[in-house]
């Protein structure tokens, strides 16, 4: 152990700096106090009550440094011879404390430790004639082992060394238990991960199907558009079909006449058109076409009805222009007046040529009927919100 380290032990057992002789000399007083009090503790009083043999009641010599057992010699006396190790734990703190005063003092005073040095070495002197290697009785009563100057450092080291290895103990079985906790967590990440990668697929799988639905329901769709289509066409061809006539009569009802009537007025819907119709079986393709509201000189005033010539399948086996004599009637449905107007096709007028579009330009009868008379409550023209128009073509 070095000089410094006896310097510090010295320091230890005195708690205060003082030469060799003051140490001496502090020891001395210290016996010549304990004996001036055992013999005050032994009163007259004391002497009447116990038959020549008196107990003195003593703490123990180390509460200074932290020991708080008090009693007789004797059990002092096995106190101490009992509890060493429990002194030297104590003995330790006050080492340590004594070392950071003793620090905090030189730093402060660096003029004084040169002093310090010395007034260690004497009381180190003193203290090394006062405790000898072996066993020391004191006061006749204790024999207790004396410390060595070694003795201190080496149960610090010892204690430091423990605290460590069980310091090390404890955090590497803190490590082993996280060590077990990540590896649990590791194998649920992997765990996740597989089940992630396996939704992943799964979904992509999905996607796919998916895709081939939205192809197919879009196929299905567009298939399903043309069909309503042909059904239309279908429908309308059936309806004409119906309503087609191949001996040049042709019957034509038309209901909802005062909204008709009203959307011809508003210019929503200006005129209707008939089905068509043929003067035979492989003969003209004509229809008619109808002003409620007039049309031309009878605009606001008359009914006006036209003939239209259609773009036929046969018109290459047919003579052009056309020139069959028409006949217009609009038919009382209590059979009393019917509204009768005729004309024959001015042959050199556009409108009876053979079609080149769809259709000609309708020619007919622009004041066919009054409006007037059409809504008389004297004749029936329109019944139930219905009308009928017929057309007679002479094939002569």
């Amino acid at each position: 152990m070095s000089s410094r380290g006896e310097k510090e032990t010295v320091v230890v057992f005195l708690g205060i700096e003082r030469e060799t002789s003051e140490l001496k000399e502090h020891s001395c007083e210290d016996n010549l106090y304990r004996e001036q009090k055992h013999v005050q503790a032994e009163t007259p009083s004391d002497e009447k009550n116990h038959s020549g043999l008196s107990v003195s009641m003593d703490g123990c010599r180390f509460s200074e440094v932290g020991c708080s057992f008090g009693g007789s010699k004797e059990k002092i006396k096995e106190h101490e011879k009992a509890a060493v190790g429990t002194h030297m734990l104590l003995l330790l703190q006050y080492i340590k404390q004594l070392k950071a005063n003793l620090c905090t003092v030189s730093k402060a005073a660096n003029g004084f430790i040169s002093q310090t040095e010395l007034n260690v070495n004497g009381a180190e002197k003193s203290i090394s004639e006062l405790c000898i290697p072996g066993s020391l009785q004191v006061n006749g009563d204790l024999e207790v082992d004396c410390l060595t100057r070694t003795s201190v450092p080496r149960d610090e080291s010892t204690v430091q060394q423990l605290v460590r290895e069980k310091v090390i103990s404890e955090l590497e079985n803190k490590l082993h238990v996280f060590e077990n906790i990540v590896a649990v967590l590791n194998k649920e990440v992997e765990t996740s991960n597989l089940e992630i990668t396996a939704f992943r697929r799964q979904s992509e799988l999905d996607q796919n199907v998916i895709r081939g639905l939205e192809l197919k329901i879009a196929e299905l769709h567009h298939c399903l558009t043309q069909k309503d289509a042909g059904l239309s066409r279908l429908h309308k061809s059936l309806v004409f079909s119906e309503q087609t006539s191949y001996d040049g009569v042709f019957l034509w009802k038309i209901t909802d006449v005062n909204q008709k009537l009203q959307d011809s007025v508003t210019g929503r819907v200006v005129s209707l058109y008939s089905p068509a119709f043929y003067t035979a079986k492989y003969g003209y393709k004509v229809c008619l076409r109808i002003y409620l509201n007039g049309d031309g000189m009878g605009k606001g005033t008359h009914v006006s009805l036209f003939f239209v010539v259609m773009k036929g399948d046969y018109d290459a086996l047919l003579p052009w222009p056309f020139r069959h004599k028409v006949t217009f009637m609009l038919l009382d449905q209590n059979n009393r007046e019917h509204i009768i107007d005729a004309f024959r096709p001015d042959l050199a007028s556009a409108s009876f040529q053979r079609p080149v579009n769809d259709m000609n330009v309708a020619s007919g009868c622009p004041t066919f009927l009054p409006l007037t008379k059409l809504q008389s409550p004297k004749h029936a023209y329109v019944k139930e919100d219905t009308l009928f128009l017929k057309c007679i073509i002479d094939a002569n």
